[in-house]
């Protein structure tokens, strides 16, 4: 018999406290930056283009979200803007180590597909590290940042 033992971050008192409600917040605001530099992208190649981007353009949104998460999760401040600003960072959930740039990406991803399926961010209520269907499937904990 063995016993699964929590991640290192975890073991904090306050390293989850509020971190679903951060996350919320912090959703909210990276979608307006997502959208705001997709509009200022759309806009500048539209430009570039004469017009000829409007055929191409509807995958931009899920690109830049991708590279958005990806390296703004895998830099050095482990988190993307608006996880900052809600004082979150994310971790892998075995070492607490920062995440790669192709798991960030990946969360990205996931996320973004688990939309079609809303009830599964319900996960989040029944697990002890307050962690997504989605978390749990890249191997990464969110938590306050230290």
């Amino acid at each position: 018999m063995t016993i699964l033992s929590a991640p290192p971050l975890a073991t904090r008192r306050d390293a989850l406290s509020g971190v679903r409600t951060r996350r919320i917040f912090a959703l909210a605001l990276d979608l307006l930056l997502v959208g705001v530099l997709v509009a200022v992208l759309w806009t500048a190649l539209s430009i570039a283009t004469l017009g000829l981007f409007w055929f191409f353009g509807p995958p931009l949104f899920p690109l830049v979200a991708f590279f958005y998460n990806g390296l703004s999760v895998s830099g050095a401040k482990m988190g993307t803007p608006g996880m900052r600003a809600m004082d979150l960072e994310m971790r892998r959930e075995d070492s607490g180590a920062r995440v790669p740039f192709i798991d960030a990406a990946a969360h990205a991803v996931l996320f973004y597909l688990s939309w079609f399926c809303p009830p599964v961010f319900l996960v989040s209520l029944v697990d002890a590290q307050k962690r997504c269907l989605h978390d749990m499937l890249v191997g990464v904990v969110v938590v306050r940042r230290l």
